[in-house]
């Protein structure tokens, strides 16, 4: 097997690959060099080894094409595959593609892909065209949901593992909605959610919020994790309501600061998330100069700092909301990247890190797989 490790940077992007030790990983030359990058995916269901970017077409503008042999060749779409249809209010267009995500392994040839403004496509051939899911698109919210500091972006995309019919969405600053029939009909799904930088009284809305992230927990389906602007959050009903779990942010306890954009789970251990705190909305870096993970093993009652390996002075970093993710493998391998070219992977769960690569152009999206 072949760990891979997708980097979509603001240039272009890079893949990384390693054995299953993930003790030394070798770095490519840039693939599309140039075009940014905004989202990565990996596909292998069905013995596939797809790997999607998310990223500028110089003829077609925003594009998602893939590559099945390890970025040898992609493909070159030859008319523009992921667009909005004709006819629609305002002729609006893809400005960005934000999130690639396969469906499950009962749906093989299923790809979602998240878009701004605010739009969720469909894919039923793999990737190689897409539609739009207009059940969300025409959402009686929608001429109401406002651009977060990157855009309209629709940039979290989860299919439950037991029923592919169920879809859960992330978007700035709409929130999070929930789809149980398959994008026909969604609900938003924000109850418990506290925007703390809006005026009082306005802290708690249907929906509005700025959600940076959310994460599945592997083993326990209806419980997530939530980034938001401002709050650490976890659900344990699929959703409907949401309990603050980074009240103990501070230097003592819990996490230095409950603003930040990742949040990932552990790929088999129930209630273990990590984040990746940041100092604040107007200083987006990592507190103190010090580049730590949070790992929580108690969904979220109490939380450690991982920091072996890390930088600890002068470290003043940023990772974006898909700058962070997990592989499969037992004990999980973690990898990060930053705004300022690193990338950083873990083969222990977190308990130690290393520098995978360096120098690279400013890095906004990792995935990893293990592939045959």
């Amino acid at each position: 097997m072949t760990t891979v490790l997708a980097a979509g940077t603001a240039k272009g992007v890079f893949l990384l690959t390693s054995d299953d030790s993930r003790s030394g990983f070798e770095v490519s030359s840039p693939m599309l060099e140039g075009e940014a990058i905004y989202s990565v995916g990996i596909d292998t269901r069905a013995g596939r080894r797809r790997i999607f970017a998310g990223g500028g077409s110089w003829h077609w503008g925003p594009q998602v094409r893939h590559t099945d042999d390890f970025g040898a060749t992609w493909t070159q779409p030859r008319e523009r595959a992921i667009a909005f249809p004709e006819g629609l209010d305002g002729d609006p267009s893809v400005a960005q593609v934000w999130q690639v995500q396969p469906s499950t392994d009962a749906e093989p040839d299923v790809v979602y892909a998240g878009v701004e403004p605010s739009a969720l496509f469909r894919s039923e051939d793999g990737g190689e065209t897409f539609e739009l899911v207009e059940g969300l698109w025409n959402h009686p919210h929608r001429p109401e949901w406002t651009p977060g500091g990157g855009g309209k972006c629709l940039h979290t995309v989860h299919v439950d593992p037991r029923d592919p019919n169920r879809l859960d969405i992330a978007m700035s600053t709409g929130g999070h909605y929930r789809s149980d029939d398959r994008g026909s009909t969604w609900e938003a799904r924000n109850k418990g959610i506290v925007m703390a930088f809006m005026p009082e009284g306005q802290q708690e809305l249907e929906f509005g919020q700025c959600v940076h992230k959310i994460a599945r927990d592997a083993t326990s389906p209806d419980t997530f994790y939530l980034q938001h602007h401002w709050g650490i959050y976890r659900s344990d009903d699929s959703g409907d309501t949401w309990i603050d779990v980074g009240k103990g942010a501070g230097p003592d306890t819990g996490v230095p600061s409950d603003f930040g954009f990742p949040v990932v789970t552990h790929p088999t251990r129930a209630g273990t998330a990590y984040v990746i705190p940041l100092q604040s909305d107007g200083f987006r870096v990592t507190p103190e100069g010090r580049c730590r993970v949070y790992r929580t093993s108690d969904s979220g009652k109490s939380w450690e700092a991982l920091t072996e390996g890390l930088p600890q002075t002068d470290a003043h970093l940023t990772v974006l909301r898909d700058g962070f993710c997990t592989d499969a493998m037992s004990p999980a391998g973690l990898y990060f990247g930053t705004r300022t070219g690193q990338i950083f992977g873990s083969n222990d769960d977190g308990d130690s890190w290393s520098l995978l690569a360096e120098n690279l152009p400013p890095v906004l999206s990792v995935r990893a797989a293990q592939v045959d």
